[in-house]
C-alpha cells in the first residue's frame, strides 16, 4: 500500500473529532478490523496508520449509526460473516435491493428458489452491481454465479476479493484471499476488484435500512 494511501492516527482522530478511546473501543468490538491497524516506522519511532479511505467511510458510518444500533448489533453489521437472513425473489425486487435481470440470469443457472439464502442474495446483489455498472457481460455474469457457487464456500467469513481480467478478450473471474500479490504478463487487463466484505456490508446496511 501506498504511503498515501495511509492516514495517521493522530490526523485520523483530529480529521474526525472521535478520542483515541473511542477508537480503541470499537476495535475491541470489531467495527473497525484488527488489521487496519497498521504500525510503521517514523522519525518519533513506531506510528500507528490506516488504510485512509476504508478507515474514514467506517468511522462515518458508525458514527451515523451508533445512535440507532448497539455496538454488537453494528459489529454484525460490519462483519464478513454472512447473515441468517432468507428472503423471497419477490421482496428482494419490491424492496430494489437486485433486478428482475441479475435476479433471472441467477435463477437460468441455478433454478427458482422460494426463499434465497443470504448467499444466494448476495451472490445476485454482487452479479446485479457489476451488470449494471457495465462491468461484466452476461455470460461473464454466469461466471460469477458458478465461482460463488462452487468456491465461496471455501472462502466465506474471510476478507476475500472477487475479480476478474482479461487477456486479448478471453475473461478470468476468480475469487482470491487476496489480489495484492498476483501479477500477470503485460497483456492482462485488470477489469474490477471487488472486496466481498464490502459487498456484504453493503447489503447487511440496504437489509437493515428496509427493515427499519
Amino acid at each position: 500500500m501506498n504511503e498515501e494511501d495511509l492516514i495517521s492516527k493522530k490526523e485520523l482522530l483530529e480529521l474526525t473529532g472521535i478520542s483515541y478511546g473511542q477508537l480503541y473501543r470499537w476495535k475491541r468490538k470489531n467495527l473497525i478490523p484488527e488489521e487496519w491497524f497498521v504500525r510503521k516506522s517514523s522519525f518519533t519511532g513506531q506510528e500507528t496508520f490506516f488504510p485512509r479511505d476504508k478507515i474514514l467511510q467506517r468511522i462515518e458510518r458508525i458514527k451515523n449509526m451508533k445512535d440507532g444500533l448497539s455496538l454488537d448489533e453494528l459489529a454484525d453489521m460490519f462483519s464478513p460473516n454472512l447473515g441468517a437472513e432468507s428472503m423471497s425473489a419477490v421482496k428482494l425486487i419490491e424492496r430494489n435491493i437486485v433486478t428482475i435481470f441479475s435476479l433471472e440470469l441467477f435463477e437460468e443457472e441455478m433454478g427458482q428458489k422460494e426463499l434465497l439464502s443470504f448467499n444466494d442474495i448476495l451472490t445476485v446483489y454482487v452479479l446485479h452491481k457489476l451488470l449494471q455498472g457495465g462491468e461484466i457481460t452476461r455470460e461473464e455474469g454466469k461466471m460469477l454465479i458458478a465461482v460463488m457457487r462452487e468456491h465461496y464456500g471455501d472462502l466465506a467469513a474471510k476478507p476475500c476479493e472477487l475479480a476478474l481480467i482479461r487477456k486479448m478478450g478471453v475473461p478470468l473471474l476468480f475469487l482470491t484471499e487476496s489480489a495484492e500479490q498476483i501479477y500477470f504478463d503485460k497483456d492482462v487487463k485488470w477489469v474490477f476488484r471487488l472486496s466481498l466484505a464490502a459487498s456484504i456490508e453493503e447489503l447487511k446496511l440496504k437489509l437493515n435500512e428496509m427493515e427499519a
